[in-house]
C-alpha cells in the first residue's frame, strides 16, 4: 500500500532496473521524502515475487557470458566505471543529498569510499589468481582456481546508498557473479544511477539488477533457489533473521548487523583532540552510521570533568541545517519517525539516572524537515536505553571508567563489537589495546577506523553472522568458491588398478 501525502502528487515512480531496461508495475508504492523538507518527493515501486524472479532470471541468464568474459576485460569495466564516478560524483551526491539528508561534502565522502572498492576490484586480475604447485608425486602437479558462485542477492541500509552498493556489488561482479541489488525503499534513486552508470562503463546488461520493495523482495531473493550467497548490512535483529533464513536454504550469508563504538580517552590523551575526534565521529552523518562513536569512555573523573566540559563547548558551533547549503555541517535524520525515536533517548535518559548535558531535541528549525539537534549525555551505565540500544543518531553518550582495565572490560561487554577507538600518547597502552579488545575494527588515535579498500570491513559478536567481513580481500573469498585440480599424464603403459588410498609417495 502507497504510503502518499493525501492530495499530493509526487513527482515520478521510481522503478526497478532489470536486465537493462526499467520495469515495474507499481501496484504497491512507498514515499521517498526530501528530509530537509519534510515533504515527499517521489515514489518507489515495490517489487512483486514475480518481478522479483524476473531480476534473478535476467541475473541467471546474464551469468554463463559475464563469468566466460575475460579478466581484463571485467578489469577495464572497472577502470571506466572508476572514471565515470569521478566525473558525475556531483551528480551523484545531490541524489544522495536530496533523498538521504545528508550534507553534500559526506556525501562526496561517501562516493570517495566506494570509488576505492572499485579500485580494489579494478586489480581483479591478480585477486582471482588460483596457486600451483609441480611435481606434488611422481608426474603429478595440483592448481587451485577461484570460481563465482553465481548469482548473489546484495541488501544495502538507507545510510549509505552508494557507498554500501559498491562495497558487495563490485566485488561481486569482479569475481564474475550476476547481481540482484534491493537497496533501501527510502533513498532508491542512488543505485539506479550506480546501475545505469556500471552499464555505460561496459557492464552486459543483467548482471547488475536492481529491485525495489520490502519484506517480499527481500524473502524471494532470500527464498530463491538460483541466488547462491546473500550480503546484507543493516540492524542486528533483520541481520540474525536474514542470517537463519538464508543459511537454511544453503546458502553463503554475510549479515553485518549493528554497533555501539566506544571512543576511550587516556588521561595522557591530548584532550582538545580527542574533543574534536569525539564531535566529529559522534555526529558526522547526523549519527546515521554504524561506525559512528556512540559511547565516550574517558578514563580518570579529572579526564571525564575536562572532557565533558570540551565537547559540550564545541558543540554549540556546529551547523545544522538543509544539506544542499555548504554552510551546513549535519543534516537531518532520514524519517520523521526516526528523528522521534532518537529524541525519545535523550527525553528518557534523566528518568534512567543519566545527566543531559546538551538536549538537542529542544533545538528549534525552521520548516518541516526531520531535524534534530545534537546531544550529550554523561553519567550512562549499562543497563540504561541510551547504552544499551543502537541509537543510530547525533546522541554520544559518556561512561565514565576508573581504570584502563574497566574501559576495556566495558566495551568486550557489550553485545556489539564493530568499532572502537583509543587516544593516548603511550605505546605500550596503545599496543596492549589492539591485543586486549575484542572488536573487529580499532582505531589508534582514529575514532572511525573504516578501513581503506585493500583491507575489509566488518566486526564480531551481534556486529556480524557469518564468517567473511565485506569488501576487500575477504570478499573475494567470500564471492568465489575454490576448486583444487590433480593432474596427472602417465604413459599409457604406466596404468594399472589400485584399489589402495590414494599415496603421493
Amino acid at each position: 500500500m502507497s504510503d502518499r501525502m493525501p492530495g499530493r502528487e509526487v513527482q515520478r515512480v521510481i522503478r526497478h532496473h532489470i536486465a537493462g531496461r526499467s520495469s515495474g508495475a507499481a501496484e504497491r508504492t512507498g514515499t521517498v521524502w526530501n528530509p530537509a523538507t519534510g515533504e515527499a518527493s517521489d515514489e518507489v515501486a515495490f517489487a512483486s515475487a514475480g518481478e522479483v524472479e524476473s531480476a534473478i532470471a535476467a541475473a541467471t541468464a546474464a551469468l554463463p557470458g559475464w563469468r566466460a568474459t575475460g579478466l581484463i576485460k571485467r578489469a577495464d569495466v572497472f577502470f571506466r566505471m572508476r572514471h565515470l564516478l569521478v566525473e558525475r560524483q556531483d551528480e551523484l551526491a545531490a541524489i544522495i543529498t536530496r533523498e538521504h539528508g545528508k550534507v553534500l561534502s559526506d556525501a562526496k565522502g561517501e562516493i570517495s569510499r566506494g570509488i576505492e572498492n572499485v579500485e580494489f576490484a579494478a586489480g581483479l586480475v591478480h585477486l582471482l589468481k588460483g596457486e600451483h604447485s609441480e611435481q606434488v608425486a611422481r608426474g603429478v602437479d595440483v592448481h587451485s582456481v577461484k570460481q563465482p558462485v553465481g548469482v548473489v542477492g546484495c541488501i544495502t541500509p538507507f545510510n549509505f546508498p552508494v557507498m554500501v552498493p559498491l562495497w558487495m556489488a563490485a566485488s561481486a561482479i569482479a569475481c564474475g557473479n550476476t547481481v540482484v541489488l534491493k537497496p533501501s525503499e527510502k533513498d532508491p534513486s542512488a543505485s539506479l544511477f550506480l546501475a545505469q552508470l556500471f552499464e555505460e562503463a561496459g557492464l552486459p546488461a543483467g548482471v547488475l539488477n536492481v529491485v525495489h520493495g520490502d519484506k517480499v523482495a527481500v524473502d524471494t531473493i532470500l527464498d530463491s533457489p538460483d541466488v547462491r550467497a546473500v550480503s546484507f548490512v543493516g540492524s542486528t535483529p533483520v541481520a540474525r533473521s536474514i542470517y537463519e533464513h538464508a543459511t537454511a536454504q544453503g546458502k553463503r550469508v554475510q549479515a553485518l548487523g549493528g554497533a555501539k563504538n566506544h571512543m576511550i580517552v587516556m588521561p595522557d590523551a591530548d584532550l582538545d583532540a580527542a574533543a574534536d575526534a569525539a564531535v566529529s565521529a559522534a555526529y558526522g552523518s547526523a549519527g546515521e552510521r554504524c561506525m559512528a562513536i556512540s559511547v565516550l569512555v574517558p578514563v580518570g573523573e579529572a579526564t571525564a570533568d575536562a572532557l565533558v566540559a570540551k565537547v559540550a563547548a564545541r558543540m554549540g558551533a556546529l551547523r545544522i541545517g538543509d544539506g544542499t547549503d555548504p554552510s551546513s555541517e549535519m543534516g537531518p535524520l532520514i524519517t520523521r519517525e526516526h528523528r522521534d525515536r532518537v529524541a525519545s533517548y535523550v527525553t528518557g535518559a534523566s528518568a534512567e539516572g543519566a545527566t543531559v548535558v546538551v538536549d538537542g531535541t529542544t533545538d528549534e528549525f525552521d520548516g518541516d524537515g526531520f531535524f534534530v539537534g545534537v546531544s550529550l549525555v554523561d553519567h550512562v551505565r549499562p543497563g540504561m536505553k541510551v547504552y544499551d540500544d543502537e541509537i543510530f543518531g547525533p546522541v554520544l553518550s559518556v561512561v565514565r571508567a576508573d581504570s584502563y582495565d574497566d574501559a576495556v572490560a566495558l566495551v568486550n561487554a557489550n553485545r556489539y563489537a564493530n568499532g572502537t577507538a583509543i587516544f593516548t600518547r603511550d605505546g605500550g597502552t596503545a599496543r596492549a589495546f589492539e591485543i586486549d579488545i575484542e572488536v573487529g575494527m580499532v582505531g589508534v588515535n582514529v575514532p572511525l577506523p573504516v578501513p581503506i579498500g585493500a583491507y575489509s570491513f566488518g566486526g564480531w559478536k551481534q556486529s556480524l553472522f557469518g564468517d567473511s567481513h565485506i569488501y576487500g580481500p575477504e570478499s573475494v573469498h567470500f564471492y568465489t568458491r575454490s576448486k583444487v585440480v590433480t593432474t596427472r599424464w602417465p604413459e599409457p603403459s604406466e596404468s594399472q588398478i589400485d584399489l589402495g588410498f590414494p599415496s603421493n609417495h
